[in-house]
């Protein structure tokens, strides 16, 4: 069985200026099926790698097919974390969230700082971390789940996420995404733990 191309929880065109449709059809129909087309590829020359799932290979593979599968699921995981309306976090997320940075505007302040102080490309994420709330980031296609942390949400810094929309303003991306189409549901749901399955595939 071969992994594919996700399709994304919401139209092209949902986010209005915050991401244009112009922006999913490269980021998605572009570099995010590249990867799933590269990882196909790679897997169909080693048959010992079949009927391995995306994260059984995250923690596994190394070199150029870690990098494919790590940015199939982090892609994957970067659409479920976003909304196309605007949502604010509520219950256990929001009290974990006061409890940790203060406030809803101090946690999309601390994320924004890492996102926009993340050297070059990768990923700034929220994670669950012995029951608390922690900010980090990923360099290229590194990801929480290579780590054993669990994801709450991830932001994908790489350029080709912003450029058609944004040119160089990283800080003016990250800032708009975080503030206006983060799905707040979809963070709260993976305070189970369970983060890593919601953008898993069977092999």
């Amino acid at each position: 069985m071969a992994f594919v191309l996700p399709d994304l929880p919401y139209a092209k065109d949902a986010f209005g200026e915050i991401l244009s449709a112009e922006t999913f059809d490269y980021h998605h129909g572009k570099h995010h099926n590249a990867y799933v087309t590269k990882a196909n590829e790679l897997i169909a020359a080693d048959p010992s790698l079949a009927g391995k799932s995306l994260v059984e290979l995250i923690r596994t593979a190394k070199g150029g097919l870690f990098n494919q599968v790590g940015q199939i699921w982090n892609h994957t995981f970067y659409w479920l974390s976003l909304s196309p309306q605007k949502k604010q976090p509520g219950g256990p997320l929001l009290d974990l969230i006061t409890q940790g940075f203060g406030s809803v505007d101090g946690l999309v302040e601390k994320l924004k700082a890492e996102a926009v102080g993340h050297f070059a490309s990768g990923w700034a994420a929220l994670i669950l971390k012995d029951g608390k709330l922690a900010v980090t980031s990923y360099h290229d296609a590194d990801t929480p789940v290579a780590h054993g942390d669990a994801p709450l949400l991830i932001l994908d810094i790489w350029e080709h996420a912003y450029y058609i929309d944004y040119r160089n303003r990283r800080p003016d991306y990250a800032e708009r995404l975080l503030k206006d189409a983060i799905d707040w549901d979809f963070v709260a749901l993976n305070l189970d733990g369970q983060g890593a399955s919601r953008a898993d595939q069977p092999g």
